[in-house]
């Protein structure tokens, strides 16, 4: 299929030579170095052509950690791939399907390593083939961890460190960039794809990768030891309720309870602290939402998966070159109140957008959700002021605080726990204002009550004992009275026995 593969044969340069005639010596073996085993993942298939670079750029470390072998490596990978461009048709390669791609690149590379006189064993000669395949189609060293589904977040440090998050717990690997300017065209890599740069003009970007995992990306000047890569990995399957269940991170009574919140229409903010699991829970309850509902997201980095059918999802923009043509969060929620939503979904709050989205939970949107940063309820409600405030509403304390109270219905806090497990923690309802004060009501919470000898925090979920919080009416009004109460009541019942009443 590629026609420049017929350039392999006795007329081909050897490792780093010019172009020499037929008649020429093959070039002397080349001693492989042992490659370290990995694991496979298809890269991205689209825009194939423009990820190949330079020899320098792609260049991964899956060498050995010895020095002088780690250089020979290089070496060996550097002729190959020098022969592999001279060798390939990128314009049928962009048009290739993933799977077909990598097969194409590896027959070639193959070949490479005949006629070049390469000695490998099999085993050395398949991870190089991989390498190789990972940095033509995909993100180079990245692509074992991004393969992995158990990885919820993947911290590059620089070129020569890189972190995991694993069950909770941050582990350093042994992932290496070549160096800086390698890291560096992998995150541009990442950012392009999404119509974004980063660079020194503009170091700071926010990104995501086909399958909604996060991106973020600081680079130099700002980052002093070399660029810093942050991935927050979503799992391929989707998290329920149910499995929140299973992982106890929450009880069924206050799983139930939080799927008629999410089926009554209730407005909804999540509070917790970065790691914690809130868009993973935003996810969960906008599951309830009926299929029929039109449903508007608005996000910095687009990573809600709404099953909707009827779903609108917008994202911010950064400034061009110029400082110019910057999107915010606030201009997509006053934008998407003229295009008839009937919930609006705020992926974070974390500024003055924090007025417009209470706004629009105060005129007719019910069932509109949030998330922001806050390590309780009433640290969630201060900090909701606190945005407001900072936007420039010269409007009085009390009437930012009622604001909140006629626009937020319940707060539920998600936490890390210092053991690495992530726990519902708080589910509170606002009821009102007594004086100055915004009076709110917890409806279930967690209770750490130790930890076992193997330093995991041992807790229990426990209703507070209301049996009818303020948005019964509301459940009610959607026939779900009767959920609400059987599972509230279960939960007492459940917490009478633990106490011996």
């Amino acid at each position: 299929m590629f026609g420049k593969r017929t350039t392999f044969g006795g007329n081909t340069p050897g490792i780093g030579e010019a172009p020499r005639p037929v008649a020429s010596p093959p070039p002397a073996p080349v001693a492989m170095p042992a490659a370290q085993p990995t694991q496979r993942r298809a890269g991205d298939g689209d825009a194939m052509a423009a990820r190949m670079r330079t020899t320098d750029e792609v260049l991964d470390v899956r060498a050995p950690a010895d020095a002088q072998r780690a250089k020979e490596y290089f070496q060996t990978k550097s002729a190959i791939f020098n022969a592999l461009i001279d060798s390939i048709d990128l314009s049928q390669l962009a048009t290739m399907e993933n799977q077909a791609a990598r097969e194409e690149i590896r027959d070639i590379v193959s070949e490479i390593i005949a006629l070049k006189s390469i000695v490998m064993s099999i085993s050395e000669q398949e991870d190089l083939l991989e390498d190789i395949c990972n940095d033509v189609l995909g993100y180079g060293p990245l692509e074992p961890l991004l393969a992995r589904d158990d990885i919820a977040d993947i911290m590059v440090n620089g070129s020569q460190k890189c972190y995991i998050e694993v069950g909770g717990k941050v582990r350093l690997t042994n992932v290496r960039f070549r160096d800086d300017a390698h890291l560096m065209n992998v995150c541009q890599r990442i950012v392009s794809q999404v119509g974004r740069r980063v660079d020194e003009g503009s170091p700071i970007c926010d990104a995501r990768l086909p399958d909604g995992s996060r991106v973020n990306v600081i680079a130099p000047p700002l980052a002093i030891d070399g660029a810093a890569l942050t991935i927050r990995k979503f799992k391929k399957d989707k998290l329920t309720l149910q499995q929140l269940v299973k992982y106890n991170s929450i009880s069924p009574e206050g799983a139930e309870v939080l799927r008629v919140l999410g089926r009554v229409r209730a407005n909804v903010l999540i509070s917790g602290g970065t790691g914690s699991g809130k868009t993973t829970l935003l996810n969960c309850l906008t599951a309830f939402i009926e299929k029929d509902e039109r449903v508007i997201t608005c996000e910095d980095s687009a990573e809600l998966q709404l099953q909707q059918p009827h779903v609108v999802r917008l994202e911010t923009r950064p400034p061009n070159l110029e400082g110019e043509g910057e999107i915010t969060m606030r201009d997509l929620i006053k934008n998407c109140l003229r295009m008839r939503p009937e919930r609006i979904i705020v992926g974070e709050v974390r500024g003055p957008e924090a007025f417009d989205l209470l706004q629009a939970m105060n005129t007719g949107h019910d069932g509109s959700m949030g998330t922001l940063h806050a390590n309780s309820p009433r640290e969630a409600l201060s900090r909701l002021e606190s945005m407001i405030t900072m936007g420039g509403y010269a409007l009085p304390s009390r009437t930012i605080r009622e604001m909140i109270v006629s626009s937020i219905d319940v707060i539920v806090q998600a936490a890390r726990l210092r053991d690495g497990s992530r726990r519902i923690t708080h589910i509170t309802e606002v009821l009102g204002m007594e004086g100055d004060v915004i009076v709110t009501q917890d409806v279930f919470v967690y209770d750490i009550l130790g930890e076992d000898s193997g330093g995991m925090l041992i807790g229990k979920h426990r209703s507070t004992g209301i049996t009818k919080p303020q948005f019964t009416e509301r459940a009610r009004y959607f026939n779900e009275e009767a959920n609400l109460v059987e599972a509230l009541e279960r939960a007492n019942t459940e917490q009478h026995e633990i106490l011996g009443m």
